[in-house]
């Protein structure tokens, strides 16, 4: 297979992976920072791994230049986390997931303002259409099953924001790249986390049954460490398009699992709303 084929392939099952994460994190009885901590640990212990496996290195010199911003675009993953593992808490994984995915309709509108670029006819359409969308899932979510649902929303919807924050952080990072970067966002969420879970509850990991530390274990090695490592090991070798596209199979494959595995509801003007976020925001970066 050429190069690009076998990237798409690792793309695409990255993004499966990506999608069965609130399953995992539904059987795990821990509070969402402690789940993010641990996330993040195990995550940076398979890549370190995978660091001396592939004899990668790091340049300390350039990494010095740019420890601001990863620290403060590290930090951002680590409230992004914790906000989407509540989501899960509140809502529905279709519901969480779809109000996640406005994270691309808000860097659209912010790059303007940061980066001097032109807002399009076709950007304001895709912005207003994808905020229709949402207010579909935030309607449905209100009336129809309580104000949980809601506030599982509006954590999604949080942590969107902060999954935004992150991109458009990335986008200052100039000289620091691919799972290098993703591994010292790791070491950044771990500092902030630490003193957040010490502060709200402290660590239960004993409280955990076989079932728990199975899908803990699952969720920090396979869905963040190896995970990552697939993922930017494939985007070196894809148009950004096909990233785009592919991207889309994570969100596709949670409303699956929420809908047809777990019996969770969604009617159909929430299925409305979802389609609007995800076609008008693909159709913004094609």
């Amino acid at each position: 297979m050429k190069n690009d084929s076998i990237a798409k392939v690792m793309l695409s099952v990255s993004m499966v992976i990506f999608g069965t994460l609130g399953l995992f994190t539904r059987n795990i009885s821990l509070s969402s920072g402690e789940l993010a901590l641990y996330r993040a640990v195990l995550a940076s212990g398979v890549i370190l791994i995978y660091f001396a496996v592939s004899k990668q290195r790091m340049d300390l010199n350039v990494i010095k230049k740019e420890i601001p911003l990863l620290l403060v675009s590290g930090m951002a993953m680590g409230i992004n986390w914790i906000l989407l593992f509540q989501a899960y808490k509140y809502t529905t994984i279709s519901a969480a997931t779809l109000s996640y995915y406005f994270a691309p309709v808000i860097v659209t509108v912010t790059c303007p303002f940061l980066f001097h670029e032109k807002l399009t006819g076709k950007q304001m359409i895709c912005f207003c259409m994808s905020t229709v969308g949402l207010f579909l899932i935030i309607g449905i979510g209100n009336v129809g099953q309580g104000s949980n649902n809601l506030l599982g929303i509006l954590f999604g919807l949080g942590a969107a924001v902060f999954y935004a924050a992150v991109i458009l952080l990335n986008k200052f990072i100039k000289n620091v790249a691919g799972v290098h970067r993703t591994l010292l966002q790791f070491f950044a969420a771990i500092l902030i986390l630490i003193p957040y879970v010490a502060a709200t509850g402290g660590m239960h990991l004993a409280e955990l049954n076989t079932t728990g530390w199975l899908c803990l274990l699952t969720v920090g090695i396979v869905h963040t460490g190896i995970t990552y490592c697939m993922y930017f090991s494939a985007l070196k070798d894809l148009a950004g398009h096909e990233t785009a596209i592919l991207s889309y199979i994570d969100p596709l494959v949670a409303v699956f699992i929420s809908v047809l595995v777990l019996g969770e509801n969604m009617t159909f003007v929430q299925m409305l709303g979802g389609i609007f976020i995800l076609g008008f925001t693909l159709w913004n970066e094609k």
